[in-house]
């Protein structure tokens, strides 16, 4: 059963508004859903627009962060949880362990990077977590084709279309959690080393 639902997300201000209405949009959803919110801890961008919305509504927040960028005071005081990890490897492995499903929302690097990790955790058999790209604005189109690409010229098996969901609005993705039934789609040796 899904409660705690893992945000990766942009912590940036800048960005066009339509993401952070987004975001916030998801948060409010989440918590009407009654899923709690895991994420880096931030005060900032697209992660505090959901996260700080889903407090508002009744979610519980846990946020965790690496030590570095604990000392550049950009953490949220309003988490009802608040862990340090020693740097960013523990950080995301803690939010891992702590979650239920996860959400990757427009980011830069760091979402990428965290949002690779599990689809490849995912690949192998660690876990069976519902995994959602939410696409505001057609943020990811061009990841999307890539991921198509690699599986299409098989550098991925072609059960990995199975890992992730694409989800165009966040009542899309608040929804495909909602009815999400675990599925083995890790890879078998026989995907790999077979034709």
């Amino acid at each position: 059963m899904i409660r705690n639902v893992c945000i990766f997300a942009s912590s940036c201000n800048f960005l066009e508004d339509i993401y952070y209405k987004e975001a916030e949009e998801l948060g409010r959803l989440l918590a009407q859903n009654k899923y709690n919110i895991v994420y880096g801890g931030s005060c900032l961008g697209l992660m505090w627009a959901c996260a700080g919305e889903a407090k508002r509504n009744g979610s519980r927040l846990t946020g965790i962060m690496p030590e570095k960028l604990r000392k550049f005071d950009v953490h949220s005081g309003y988490c009802d949880e608040f862990i340090e990890t020693p740097c960013m490897r523990t950080r995301k492995a803690k939010m891992d362990e702590m979650s239920d499903a996860l959400i990757a929302l427009p980011g830069g690097f760091g979402t990428l990077e965290e949002l690779g990790e599990m689809i490849v955790q995912k690949q192998l058999g660690y876990n069976t977590k519902a995994i959602v790209i939410l696409n505001t604005n057609g943020f990811y189109n061009n990841l999307i084709r890539f991921f198509n690409d690699i599986i299409k010229q098989k550098f991925a098996n072609k059960k990995a279309e199975k890992i992730y969901y694409i989800a165009a609005t966040p009542a899309e993705a608040v929804d495909y959690l909602n009815n999400y039934m675990p599925e083995d789609v890790a890879v078998k040796k026989e995907d790999i080393y077979s034709r």
